[in-house]
């Protein structure tokens, strides 16, 4: 087979319109800058990765480039603001937090001794006789330097303020003649960060009048202005927002395409994602492989469709995810994760819908209560404690209790032994992946999400599948999630689908 390599990105300029701008993601999956972090960190891996080593199997297709470490560093750093600008474009809930290191760790030991050697330090500086305030002055000027930062341009007048209030050089002078008010300088600094703070930190800041001490009172204000710090970064990125919407496809091209011009084999795996599934839709009968051409638009749209989708049943451990898809493989990891989930419950309220018959058929909130009953059990199913066997044996037995107690209610003859044996069974079997329940419902909830990715943003959202009522809700969102997620995949990255189809034909 022919591999076609695609070493460099289209330089074509694109200016994105405002109907592509709004195929971006606000409401992505639950926003974080842990994400980002993530993205960054698999990023940075990848760099090191795609420096060659003899004793590494990849994709051939661009010749091996040899880069020192400055290149690699330069690159990291494109790559960091590039996974950052991303993150705030796609994930409407994106937001900075500031960093805690983890509970009973060295790194939070460590840092709980030093700040308290810190402020005792300071105490013990302040109840000298007479007081010694170098280390109380060297605070009000980070304060200070902290106040001007959250100044808008043109605030002149308070900046003005604030120097004349919080004039470093007066400040010495009055300690050293014994004249130093540091009380009045703490209130000026409270009053100032009570206008400049968010709603939210009102209270805060009210609780600061109440601090007598003076050590206890500027480690508190410390404390306001580190999350004071973190309101600003939040209120900044969600003004940038808007902004990065309008130019993030060209800018994140961009800066993808700076990354390849230092990693020429940057796309290998990519190639590999969209090589495979033309092999696959090409040898399969709807596929077209006979008699459609390979520049047929609507073949090469649904190959790039269905390639996304192949990233909603990714084997996380043996495949390298897609370059270009890299900096969102949380969010399709999180997606796969839900639509296995869903796919249980949806084929074990089937079994139990054709086993039980007409008698529960159109009985009020008896599927909401069986799907969550199924919810609740399976609800550990992606963690390493998981047991299959149990679980859907502890599923078959309470449904049909539940069915029983639901039949007795409304009248109806009682579950019969061998029907209840019949069912659990058939419910016990869904957990093997050749189970027919479980790949019938598999393949709806692929052709329903299919639709989501061919239909316009004009058209209505695709017609759901026999089966899928129980679950459909829930298959809407991540519908639309992903839809939104691969729409500015495509339009960051339109790679030339129609040479890796012709590729294909070759084998």
């Amino acid at each position: 087979m022919v591999i076609v390599g695609l070493s460099k990105m289209p330089k074509e300029p694109h200016q994105p319109s405002k109907e592509e701008n709004e195929k971006v993601d606000d409401k992505g999956p639950e926003g974080s800058a842990s994400q980002s972090d993530s993205s960054e960190e698999m990023l940075r891996k990848r760099i090191r990765k795609n420096t060659p080593s003899p004793h590494r199997r990849t994709p051939q297709s661009s010749p091996p480039k040899f880069v020192s470490v400055e290149e690699m560093m330069e690159t990291a750093k494109g790559v960091t603001k590039m996974a950052l600008a991303h993150e705030i474009v796609v994930n409407g809930s994106f937001q900075v937090k500031a960093p805690e290191p983890a509970e009973g760790s060295l790194e939070k030991r460590v840092k709980e001794i030093m700040h308290k050697v810190f402020w005792d330090s300071l105490e013990s500086q302040l109840n000298d006789d007479p007081p010694v305030y170098d280390h109380a002055i060297k605070l009000v000027g980070e304060i200070k330097e902290t106040l001007l930062s959250f100044l808008m341009p043109g605030q002149t007048r308070l900046q003005g303020q604030i120097e004349e209030a919080l004039d470093l050089s007066l400040i010495q002078q009055q300690a050293e003649n014994g004249a130093l008010d540091i009380g009045k300088v703490a209130q000026f600094i409270i009053s100032t960060m009570g206008a400049f703070c968010a709603p939210c930190r009102d209270e805060d800041v009210r609780k600061l009048q109440d601090i007598a001490d003076v050590v206890p009172l500027f480690r508190a204000i410390f404390a306001v202005l580190d999350k004071m710090k973190i309101d600003m970064a939040n209120f900044a990125v969600s003004s940038l927002r808007p902004h990065l919407l309008q130019q993030s496809v060209e800018y994140e091209r961009n800066k993808f395409q700076e990354f390849l011009d230092k990693q020429p084999n940057a796309l290998d795996f990519t190639q590999k994602w969209l090589q495979d599934t033309a092999d696959t839709m090409l040898r399969e009968p709807a596929g077209g492989a006979s008699g459609a051409s390979s520049s047929n638009p609507q073949l090469l749209l649904s190959l790039h469709n269905q390639a996304y989708l192949q990233l909603l049943c990714w084997d996380q451990s043996v495949d390298t995810f897609p370059e270009t898809v890299l900096m969102d493989r949380a969010r399709f990891q999180e997606l796969q994760l839900e639509l296995e989930r869903l796919t249980w419950v949806a084929s074990v309220l089937l079994i139990v819908y054709n086993c039980a018959g007409e008698a529960i058929s159109g009985l009020p909130g008896l599927v909401d209560s069986l799907k969550g009953t199924i919810s609740v059990l399976l609800a550990d199913m992606h963690t390493p404690s998981f047991r299959a066997d149990e679980a859907f044996a502890a599923v078959g037995e309470k449904l049909c209790l539940e069915l029983g107690a639901c039949l007795s209610q409304h009248g109806f003859s009682p579950f019969h032994p061998n029907r209840q044996s019949a069912l659990k069974g058939q419910i016990t079997a869904v957990k093997s992946q050749d189970n027919p329940i479980r790949k019938l419902i598999d393949s709806r909830i692929q052709a329903y999400l299919l639709g989501f990715l061919e239909s316009s943003p004009h058209k209505s959202n695709p017609a759901l599948p026999g089966g899928l009522a129980p679950i459909g809700k829930e298959l809407e969102e991540i519908g639309v999630r992903l839809s939104h997620l691969v729409n500015f995949n495509k339009l960051v990255y339109p790679l030339n689908l129609c040479n890796i189809v012709k590729s294909a034909r070759v084998s």
